[in-house]
């Protein structure tokens, strides 16, 4: 209300408030949709107009166009399988039993590794395509489903193995070596079969195909080694990316590194360097033990691996005490010291909730009212056998840090004091003892008729 005016005039403004507590409902001004609609049932008079107006029956013309549409696909998808330009690429693979079933078609994005057995004649061993390398290099797969764009099969390697299991590598890998039977006597053989088959295809984000590579074991087949067994491999990898090396896949494998990360801020993810040796990492001993030759030369944290290191440390009498504490500590942990430890291997880094933190405590040895320098530190870290007894995996569920500190030791010269310092990890097993899993034990609680036993008794 305007109240200087005169008259008084009202003002309207319009306000734009967010109010997410408010549901509002807007009014709709279709009544056929406020209601069912009773359906026409089809006679004999009007089925021919309803075949026309109905979206379920649809003319010949359009069913054609739209069965082209959805043929004419613009990227692989998910399981579709590969397209050759007069088929598909064939993986062979067991489906019921054992023997390959050379039908089998490779589905995109879909990874597989199988054996299977070959019921095989060896003396026409020449004219089986399984057997021959051309039948798996001479395919051609299409870019996309439906294009004209054929990305070929490249041999990237050859391996020939011999009846004695010794392996040897071919340099040049465009020779087509075609199976040959060769008899001498009553010994009956076969070169040049193939044994092992591995596809490596790399594709792109739009889901297009760019490279396929292939590698090849060829092999010598006796007559004592029929039925013959064959290996098919295909994985897939995504082009201008590189694979992430893994510390296991899902629990550690011993010998690998721990894989560690720091947390910058609450609510963000796990940041790790890129040096996967170099995320969790304990002092690095040689014949000098000098700490300061050393700064900087770290030795990772191996999984399963007890370790022990350490160094000496010469300091002026003339440093102070808190300044000597801060440099000890530093060369303790060293730079960038952890703070969450991955549970698994393979533990993906935005789940910041799985990882397990790396608690810190500090242990003295002296009196309270003296400066205290930290000349150990020791990690303890303890895992358990995750999954099944068939197949357990290492599964990391805690990890200490201890600290532990000492007086500041007197000059042993006039000029210097030396400080030892070291550092050491270990790993503890802490599974549980397995249990058998059996419920309890079924109990008889059966009731006979009264003359059950009639006329015996």
């Amino acid at each position: 209300m305007n109240l200087t005016a005169s008259p008084p005039q009202r003002i309207f403004k319009i306000v734009t408030r967010i109010n997410p507590s408010i549901f509002c409902i807007h009014i709709t001004n279709n009544k056929p949709a406020l209601s069912f609609v009773t359906p026409e049932v089809p006679d004999e008079n009007n089925f021919d107009e309803l075949v026309k107006t109905s979206r379920g029956f649809p003319s010949l013309a359009s069913s054609a166009t739209q069965g082209d549409a959805s043929n004419t696909l613009a990227k692989y998808e998910y399981g579709v399988p590969l397209q050759t330009p007069d088929s598909f690429l064939r993986f062979p693979s067991p489906l019921t039993s054992s023997l390959c079933i050379d039908e089998n078609p490779a589905a995109f994005l879909v990874n597989q590794a199988v054996k299977c057995t070959r019921e095989i004649d060896l003396e026409r061993c020449e004219e089986i395509e399984a057997l021959s390398m051309a039948s798996y290099s001479s395919p051609e797969i299409l870019r996309v489903p439906n294009s004209r764009t054929k990305v070929p099969v490249t041999v990237q390697s050859i391996v020939v193995k011999s009846l004695n299991h010794t392996v040897s590598w071919l340099k040049d890998t465009h020779l087509a070596l075609q199976p040959a039977f060769v008899s001498a006597g009553n010994f009956n053989i076969c070169t040049n079969a193939v044994l092992q088959v591995k596809y490596s295809l790399t594709y792109t984000n739009a889901g297009e195909v760019t490279e396929a590579g292939l590698s090849l074991v060829l092999g010598t087949v006796s007559s004592g080694a029929v039925p013959i067994q064959q290996m098919f491999e295909i994985h897939f990898i995504q082009q201008n990316t590189r694979p992430v090396p893994l510390s296991g896949n899902p629990g550690y494998v011993v010998g690998l590194p721990l894989v560690a990360g720091f947390q910058p801020q609450k609510g963000s993810g796990i940041i790790q360097t890129t040096n996967r040796y170099g995320q969790f990492t304990i002092l690095h001993s040689t014949t000098e033990q000098d700490c300061l030759a050393l700064e900087g030369i770290r030795t990772p944290v191996l999984f399963g691996y007890d370790m022990q290191s350490g160094c000496q440390l010469r300091v002026a009498s003339a440093v102070p005490c808190q300044l000597t504490a801060q440099k000890v500590k530093s060369l303790l942990k060293g730079q960038g010291f952890p703070d969450y430890v991955a549970p698994f291997g393979n533990s993906q880094v935005q789940d910041v909730l799985d990882w397990v933190p790396v608690h810190v405590l500090s242990h003295s040895f002296s009196m309270k009212d003296s400066c205290q320098v930290p000349v150990a530190l020791v990690i303890e870290v303890k895992w358990t056998k995750y999954g099944s007894l068939v197949n357990p995996q290492a599964k990391i569920v805690n990890v200490t840090a201890n600290l532990f500190f000492s007086s500041f030791p007197e000059a042993d010269t006039g000029s210097e004091k030396i400080l030892l310092i070291s550092t050491g990890v270990t790993f503890v097993d802490v599974s549980a003892p397995a249990e058998a899993g059996f419920r309890a034990r079924p109990t008889i609680n059966a009731r006979l008729p009264f003359n059950f036993f009639f006329p015996f008794v």
